[in-house]
């Protein structure tokens, strides 16, 4: 990302400043235009399905090049998952960093896991890293309708709620875009 003052006019009370970066930058949302060409982009999702009860599965003891198995979510998730969201803190996000470690042996969700999640009738998923899981995990999500909230972050504090949580994960609406940066909030 790049951020460039294009006009200060401080006297004036006023600046204006110039954002350049991707669209799956930072904590970002993936829509199924991500991975299917003429599926649903950001605008066409309904502004209330980026909201709703969350469950948080707390796999802060997660190891490296984990892949989460429907039997270890199974046993932090609640059985009734229908419309809910599910957030996966592994605790990684607080690792971030330009290692090896960080970049390339991240514990992710793996494709047996995001079908357990789509039998269930999730609509969204969450983690604390900039990629949920390997592109077949992204399409067994994304075919479903369910959309993807990447590179989340979990103050120590979250763990403390009583759940599930009220999470609101609202994109910047971009006309036909398959993804964008959001702002996502617990609600307690």
């Amino acid at each position: 990302m790049r951020s460039e003052i294009i006009a200060d006019h401080a006297k004036d009370g006023w600046r204006l400043e110039r954002l350049t970066l991707a669209s799956h930058s930072g904590s970002h949302v993936d829509a199924p235009l991500h991975k299917f060409a003429g599926a649903a982009s950001l605008d066409e999702i309904p502004l209330d399905r980026w909201l709703g009860n969350a469950w948080i599965a707390d796999l802060r003891n997660a190891k490296s090049d984990e892949r989460f198995t429907a039997e270890r979510l199974e046993q932090r998730l609640p059985e009734n998952l229908n419309d809910a969201i599910v957030l996966l803190a592994t605790g990684w996000g607080d690792r971030r960093g330009k290692t090896d470690l960080w970049l390339h042996h991240a514990p992710l969700l793996c494709r047996q896991s995001a079908q357990w999640l789509v039998e269930r009738g999730v609509r969204g998923v969450g983690i604390d890293y900039y990629s949920v899981g390997d592109a077949e995990t992204h399409q067994e999500l994304l075919a479903a309708g369910i959309w993807i909230a990447e590179d989340l972050r979990f103050p120590p504090e979250v763990f403390q709620l009583k759940q599930p949580v009220q999470f609101w994960c609202l994109p910047i609406n971009l006309k036909g875009h398959s993804g964008a940066f959001c702002r996502p909030v617990i609600v307690a």
